[in-house]
C-alpha cells in the first residue's frame, strides 16, 4: 500500500479515490473522522488521505490525479449551437442539447 494524495479536504480525497476506483485502481480513504478534530489537533493530523492497495499502481495513479483521466472519442460540436465539446460530455454546457450520435 502506498500514499498517493492528501487533502484537508474530505470530499477532494473522495473524489480522488472515485477517480482511481473508476480507472481499475484499487484505493481507500483513510482519516476521514480526524478531519473533524481540525483545531485540536496539528494540521498534518488532520489531513485525509487516499492509499491504493497495490504499489505497483501508485506510479500510475499519481500521474491520474495529476492529470486527469483521458476522455474517449473525438471531441464534438452541438447541432444546436454549434459549440466545440471535449468528448466526455454528453450535454451542450451552453445550450444544453443532448449530444447527438
Amino acid at each position: 500500500m502506498q500514499r498517493v494524495f492528501s487533502s484537508y479536504d474530505l470530499v477532494a480525497a473522495h473524489h480522488a479515490r472515485n477517480l482511481l476506483e473508476a480507472e481499475g485502481i484499487r484505493a481507500e480513504v483513510r482519516n476521514e473522522r480526524l478531519s473533524s478534530a481540525m483545531g485540536e489537533l496539528p494540521p498534518a493530523e488532520c489531513q485525509v488521505e487516499v492509499w491504493v492497495l497495490e504499489a505497483g499502481d501508485a506510479a500510475r495513479a499519481e500521474r491520474l490525479l495529476r492529470e486527469g483521466p483521458r476522455a474517449a472519442g473525438p471531441p464534438w460540436t452541438c447541432t444546436a449551437c454549434s459549440e466545440r465539446m471535449e468528448p466526455q460530455f454528453t450535454q451542450c454546457w451552453r445550450c444544453g442539447a443532448p449530444r447527438r450520435a
